[in-house]
């Protein structure tokens, strides 16, 4: 059977529909009134999320490389998410990386289409996710793909055009891999752990990685839809190669929406669901979304960095001790995801609602 026909319904490709011309776009895009952009009041726009120069964990000054640690920590506690500069990833690496991506979406449908993904693995060029018939869409297309473990990698469902894109996605993501190595040793250091702590709660060189290339075409009417619905990241780690160009993400504070105004050449953290469970709630899961744009369209890189799927996820030991009784229930990756999935949670509730089960 063809993959596309495995889909609940036909497949429509958003960017198709964006090019097409139409100036109202169709009900399954527009979102609850409630959800709509235009409803929610905003933060002001002078807030933002902390930006934190990494090269201070590597200063001689004790007193600078100190501060570094206390601005990982302040951020991963009270937002859950943060941008990084002097990272150590290549500029030169992440602007072809990402130029290579707009060049795939701009390829013709019918070569994109050779990459066309199916329910079962969501690996390859898509535009919806879940297979509930008749469900609200985001206005997104996408490109997915497996990075590890190695024994799910398959660099031949990887775009072959752009000529450069296999080599440039592997270079990629092994760069960005050694920066989430990075991240989740000061996270680690920062609860009081050993800094190998985190790594191995979540399979250590067994753990899992993908990368999920987020096209935002142009919409005619972006007060009623979304790229990307509220949800929090249900891993570890995600490191967002955001589009400088146009500002898209929001992340949820208090009450509102937080518009996250990208530094050029950084990136965007954020802990996912297994940093809160894993850290007693001391760390924060934020809920996020992405808006959508009339005159721009944009294109960012999201490397999702997870347990092994048959790693049983819990609060580390130490912290129970210091910071009182176990907040979470115990549970894989796998069977986690089946939850969330089964449930149909998403934002907060996730990781929230393993309180209330056991």
């Amino acid at each position: 059977m063809n993959v596309l026909q495995r889909w609940p319904e036909p497949v429509v490709r958003v960017q198709s529909l964006s090019e097409s011309g139409i100036e109202a776009i169709p009900d399954c895009y527009i979102k609850p009134i409630m959800d709509r952009p235009s409803v929610d009041v905003e933060e002001s726009n002078e807030v933002n999320i902390p930006v934190i120069d990494l090269s201070g964990l590597n200063s001689d000054d004790a007193a600078l490389r100190k501060a570094t640690l206390e601005l990982i920590s302040d951020a991963c506690r009270a937002w859950g998410f943060f941008q990084v500069v002097n990272h150590g990833v290549s500029h030169q690496l992440m602007a072809e990386t990402q130029k290579v991506w707009r060049e795939f979406f701009q390829l013709t449908v019918e070569e994109k289409q050779k990459y066309a993904n199916s329910p079962e693995t969501y690996e390859g060029y898509g535009s919806r996710v879940g297979v509930v018939k008749g469900a609200g869409l985001d206005w997104s297309d996408y490109f997915f793909l497996n990075y590890l473990p190695v024994s799910s990698r398959d660099e031949n469902k990887w775009p072959s055009q752009p000529s450069t894109c296999r080599e440039l996605v592997a270079k990629y993501n092994e760069e960005v891999l050694k920066l989430c190595g990075k991240l989740m040793k000061v996270l680690s250091i920062n609860l009081g752990l050993q800094e190998d702590y985190l790594e191995n709660a979540v399979g250590g060189d067994q753990i899992g990685a993908s990368l999920r290339v987020n096209f935002y075409p142009t919409c005619p009417q972006p007060d009623l839809a979304l790229g990307l619905s509220p949800h929090s990241d249900p891993g570890t780690l995600t490191i967002l190669l955001p589009d400088d160009h146009v500002s898209g993400l929001q992340v949820r504070k208090n009450d509102g929406w937080v518009t996250i105004k990208p530094i050029p050449n950084a990136f965007i953290v954020n802990l996912g669901d297994q940093l809160q469970v894993l850290s007693n709630g001391n760390y924060k899961s934020i809920e996020h979304r992405v808006l959508v744009n009339s005159l721009k369209e944009r294109v960012s890189l999201a490397f999702f960095y997870n347990p092994r799927g048959d790693m049983v996820i819990e609060p580390a030991n130490q912290l129970i001790m210091k910071d009182g009784p176990t907040q979470y229930q115990p549970m894989t990756f796998d069977e986690y995801r089946i939850f969330i999935r089964t449930k149909g949670l998403h934002g907060k509730s996730q990781v929230e609602s393993l309180k209330s089960i056991g």
